[in-house]
């Protein structure tokens, strides 16, 4: 096994004198008028702002639990805002909670400067990961300051890399929300209000975009992650996002009827049983610690959606018939009289000479019978 180390080429010796000073000379012919167009540090960030404002968002005192860790990561992964300023490339920024940024002011532009920029103001930020740690929410925006396999791209076995290099580069950055003192029981949207200063979160996710169709109580229940039975996976899947797992199982006393079955959270918290048969919670079942088992199965939306899988006809919605019982013919173009090719039709088949004829009539012939002497 080799690691492979990467060796610069000597460019110096191409490279005109202007660059190595730090500028970039273009120098017209002899016959036009000489222009030399130099670009710094302080040209290229002439026009990046370096001004901040902290945060004043009052925090809760008790400390984060683990089912409070569990909803953070599921409610921001995949988070999507806007960038509120320039961000480096393959950088790490450390945010205080309502305090300042590190690196700041003439230190953030050179970081700008000599890294480039993930991120222009404006553009689109993903939150591709979220890792919550004790007094810590780390963020990698749009893929993190770091490739996939970073180490194992740089080893060989037998001279064959084991991660070949597929010439992908670092597109995104890393935010640290630095909690002094440990990390409180904070909500995504409190820690969406932290991250203001860097990235704007005011756009609609698409489950509140969703949420906003629905009525009011409905509305109010996804804000607040319940589960009313009746719900749709889509409700649910505002409501509480993706399970932790997943059950399928067939409906006790049927040997067709299967049920689906989601389960957030875990113990010593609270762990919730949400069960769908087709498309609909039929029941939800909520254990928490020291509390009996609460069991949710009648309907709870009030009427919003029918429970029921029917469907009313309307004028001109029946299947076609055949026109004997008053129905419409399903719609033709074979002419009247003509029958289609292929169709099929009662095959007569030649009888022996000495073998009798059926009768023509519908009912069948009596069986020859037999005396025994």
């Amino acid at each position: 096994m080799a690691v492979r180390s990467h060796r610069w080429s000597a460019y110096a010796a191409v490279l005109p004198a202007c660059l190595l000073a730090g500028g970039l000379a273009c120098v017209l012919p002899d016959t036009a008028r000489a222009q030399v167009f130099v670009v710094g540090e302080k040209t290229a960030m002439a026009g990046v702002s370096t001004e901040f404002h902290p945060t004043r968002i009052e925090l809760p005192s008790a400390p984060i639990t683990e089912r409070g860790r569990g909803e953070l990561v599921r409610n921001l992964e995949a988070e999507q805002g806007f960038a509120a300023r320039a961000l480096p490339l393959g950088e790490d920024l450390i945010l205080v909670a309502n305090g300042n940024l590190r690196p700041s002011g003439d230190a953030y532009k050179e970081m700008l400067y000599k890294k480039g920029q993930s991120a222009a103001p404006g553009d689109r930020i993903v939150l591709t990961a979220v890792t919550v740690k004790d007094d810590r929410i780390v963020f990698d925006l749009n893929g993190g300051p770091y490739l996939t396999h970073r180490f194992l791209r740089h080893i060989d076995l037998n001279d064959v890399p084991i991660v070949p290099d597929d010439g992908a580069v670092v597109t995104g950055c890393r935010v640290t929300l630095l909690f002094e003192g440990g990390l409180p029981e904070v909500s995504a949207p409190e820690v969406k209000a932290l991250l203001d200063p860097i990235i704007d979160f005011g756009v609609k996710t698409s489950a509140e975009a969703y949420a906003d169709s629905l009525p009011p109580f409905l509305k109010d229940a996804v804000a607040h992650h319940d589960v009313l039975v009746g719900m749709d996976r889509k409700m649910v899947l505002a409501a509480m996002g993706e399970p932790q797992s997943k059950v399928r199982e067939l409906v006790p006393g049927s040997t067709t009827r299967r049920y689906e079955e989601w389960i957030y959270g875990q113990m010593p918290q609270t762990v919730r049983f949400v069960r769908f048969e087709g498309d609909r919670v039929t029941e939800l079942r909520i254990a928490a610690l020291g509390k009996p088992i609460a069991i949710h199965d009648k309907n709870e939306m009030r009427g919003y959606l029918d429970p029921e899988d029917t469907h009313e006809i309307a004028m001109g919605d029946g299947k076609p018939g055949n026109g004997e019982d008053g129905s419409a013919k399903p719609p033709t173009i074979l002419k009247p009289g003509e029958t289609a090719p292929g169709s099929q039709k009662r095959v007569l088949l030649p009888l022996p000479d000495d073998k009798p004829a059926a009768p023509s009539t519908d009912k069948p012939a009596d069986p020859p019978t037999t005396s025994t002497p």
